[in-house]
Formats: structure tokens, C-alpha cells, sequence
């Protein structure tokens, strides 16, 4: 049995992106709620064949870069160059000692790459030592010369519009970079071209028309408009919990730790705020509520930090190909007051669900004296939760 290839892939993200308008740095830019580098890197980091993911970064944005991805397994970034060639060659110098068999190459500003493209890269690459995926031209295309003037129309049947990720046998695409360095060729607007001049043949596979490259401002509100139609189903939960007060000298409450005169009488930590979060979200789902889920009568959840609870909520709905547009928890009590810990609590649920602070609200309420939250005798919390789904039936 042949011995498994060694797949790495190098992530080239160091570019300014100044087409794409104001902003910053495109690959830095949100799209459909994440931002363009995380969703170009993710599918290399899961991918089960790909072990190392090396991104090319310009060090101006170190602090954005590791913002962006700070989920995701990745090499210690590599410097990226004065063009798209110096940080793809930084990238596979940077990985040389990793001794890879097969290299991906692929551009930040394609942020809706597949797993089964990235297959496909790897299995060509295999086969034909480099390849490069590649969709057919559908419009008739002009040669024109320096006036504008239609000098001949190419058959489009040969043409085709090459994609990333490239893919190639490691030691041959790092030996073609050295070799450019090398006489001064600094001109190759991808690796094909560079591996073409260095002569060696390039097959081609099947491309993916949604892995598209973003280029313009036009390219960015198209996008948003495509993934937001795909997540049509817009739904609301709700979720209410509430616990009484006992001994302690402290109430942990949207998972920050408030200084308190009285504790939580609760089976796990008694986060009110998290687990009414937990409720609207497994509601919006349709999918139970959080005893179904954390049973309060098993004894492995005695005493257990309610952001696992939060944080599997969330999961649910990223399994379920979602998104969380907004979460809004309402504490209702005399005492502790709120005020002066909303924003930390407003951060720690964003940080847990893995949302903008933006899209998470924090409010609190007294009952004016009446009943048992009026008397100091425990917290109450509502939450709802609004979040998208793909439409199924």
C-alpha cells in the first residue's frame, strides 16, 4: 500500500487588496458575518488530508491577522514580500523543513473554497505533479490591441478562467521559485505561470464557479447578498431561568464573575443570564431546551461552568449550517447592579458564541420591589435569540 502523501498548504494573504475600496485590507474585511482570511483558511485547517496550513502575512498585520484566526491551527506566519510571488516563495521556504510531499497555494481573497476542491487539488497533484483548478469561459472573449481595437477572438472552447488553490509536487514549485529568484523573474501572476516557465506541465481540474475571487466593492455586496439568501430562515427563540439565592460571596452571572453578598443554590454554577441565552437559542432551533440537553439530575454537570452550555448551543446552529444575528439577555433584580459590568458581560458572551459585540445585548430591570426577585431572594433572566438557517423543509 503506497505510503500517504504529506499535503501542506500555504494561504498567501499578505496583499493590500486597494480595489476592493476603504476598509482596510480586504482579507481583513467581514463577509456574511466572518471575516474573508477565516473563511479562505478554515476549510485547509479542517481538512483531514492537509497538516500544515502556512499563511504569508504582511507584518503590518500581525495584530488583525491572529484577530481573524485565533481558532483555527496554523504554521507561525511568514512575512509576506513586494509581490504575490516573493510571498508565496517566503511560504515555501518557511515550510521546507516540514518536508511536505504536496504544497495547496492558495489566495485569501478566495474566501469560498471547498473541501471538495481542496480534494480534488490534492489528487491532481498526485497524479500529475501540478495542476491547477480551472472553469470554462462562458462569454466570447476579445484580443485587443493598444487602441482598444479587436485584433481576434480566441476559441473559447480552449479557454479557461484558472482558480486557486494550485497544487504542486513541494520540492519541484520550491525549486522553480528558488530558480526565478534566482535570474530575477518577479513578474508571474501565479504559480502556473511560474512553473510553466520553469517547464514543467500543468494539467488542470475542475473548478468551482462559487470560488470566486473578491476584488471590487461591487465583488463584496454581490457576496453578501448571495450568502444572506442562503440563510432565508430567520428565526426567534425566547428562554427564562431564574435562582434563588444561598450562601457565597459571589454570583456568576453572563459568565463574569460579580462580587456578591449571597452565592447561587443551583446545580451547576447558576448563570441565570447563560442558561435563559441557552433556551432562546435551543428554541430558535426547535431543539429542546437546556434540561433536555444538561439534565440537571446528572451529576457530571454538578457545579460545571455554564459557558459549555453556551458555547454547545452555538455549536448546534453552525451544525446546522446557521448563524447567530443576535442574542439579548434581560437580568431582572434589585441587587447586584448591573450597570458597571454590562459591557464585560456584553464581551464574555460574545467571546463564548463567538459573535461581534455588536449583536449582543445585556439590560437589566428591577421589579420594583414586588415579588421574590423585589425581596432579594434571587435573579431572574429572559433572553431571545435571533438566528438564520438554510431553508430546508
Amino acid at each position: 500500500m503506497p505510503k500517504p502523501e504529506r499535503t501542506a498548504a500555504i494561504l498567501v494573504a499578505a496583499g493590500r487588496g486597494l480595489r476592493a475600496g476603504t476598509g482596510g485590507p480586504k482579507q481583513y474585511r467581514s463577509i456574511g458575518g466572518e471575516t474573508v482570511i477565516f473563511r479562505a483558511m478554515e476549510p485547509f485547517c479542517r481538512h483531514p488530508q492537509v497538516f500544515a496550513v502556512q499563511p504569508v502575512v504582511n507584518p503590518d498585520d500581525t495584530a488583525m491577522f491572529d484577530a481573524a484566526v485565533r481558532e483555527l491551527r496554523h504554521q507561525p506566519p511568514a512575512n509576506g514580500g513586494a509581490t504575490r510571488q516573493a510571498s508565496v516563495h517566503a511560504g515555501l521556504e518557511a515550510l521546507a523543513g516540514e518536508r511536505p510531499d504536496i504544497v495547496l497555494i492558495h489566495d485569501a481573497a478566495r474566501p469560498f473554497v471547498s473541501a471538495a476542491l481542496i480534494s480534488r487539488a490534492i489528487d491532481a497533484a498526485g497524479r500529475t505533479g501540478a495542476a491547477i483548478p480551472a472553469i470554462p469561459v462562458t462569454d466570447t472573449v476579445k484580443l485587443i490591441d493598444g487602441s482598444g481595437n479587436v485584433e481576434a477572438t480566441p476559441d473559447r472552447a480552449r479557454l479557461r478562467v484558472a482558480q486557486t488553490p494550485q497544487a504542486f509536487r513541494f520540492d519541484v514549485i520550491l525549486d522553480a521559485h528558488r530558480r526565478a529568484a534566482r535570474e530575477g523573474r518577479s513578474d508571474f501572476t501565479d504559480d502556473a505561470a511560474l512553473a510553466e516557465w520553469a517547464g514543467l506541465t500543468v494539467a488542470t481540474f475542475e473548478g468551482d464557479p462559487a470560488n470566486m475571487k473578491l476584488t471590487t466593492p461591487e465583488d463584496f455586496v454581490r457576496e453578501e447578498a448571495r450568502l444572506a439568501s442562503q440563510l432565508g430562515d430567520v428565526r426567534t427563540g425566547t428562554g427564562y431561568d431564574v435562582h434563588a439565592f444561598g450562601d457565597g460571596d459571589h454570583l456568576l452571572i453572563c459568565g463574569v464573575r460579580v462580587p456578591h453578598s449571597k452565592g447561587f443554590l443551583a446545580h451547576s454554577d447558576g448563570d441565570v443570564g447563560l442558561h435563559a441565552l441557552v433556551d432562546a437559542i435551543l428554541g430558535a432551533l426547535a431543539d429542546g431546551d437546556i434540561g433536555s440537553h444538561f439534565p440537571p439530575s446528572d451529576a457530571k454537570w454538578k457545579g460545571a461552568s455554564s459557558d459549555q452550555f453556551l458555547k454547545y448551543a452555538v455549536d448546534r446552529v453552525a451544525a446546522r449550517g446557521g448563524r447567530i444575528a443576535n442574542l439579548e439577555v434581560t437580568l431582572i433584580c434589585e441587587r447586584p447592579k448591573i450597570g458597571p459590568h454590562r459591557e464585560t458581560m456584553r464581551a464574555r458572551i460574545a467571546e463564548i458564541s463567538g459573535v461581534s459585540i455588536s449583536r449582543v445585548a445585556v439590560k437589566a430591570t428591577t421589579s420594583e420591589r414586588l415579588g421574590f426577585t423585589g425581596r432579594e431572594e434571587g435573579i431572574a433572566a429572559t433572553a431571545s435569540a435571533t438566528i438564520r438557517l438554510p431553508w430546508s423543509d
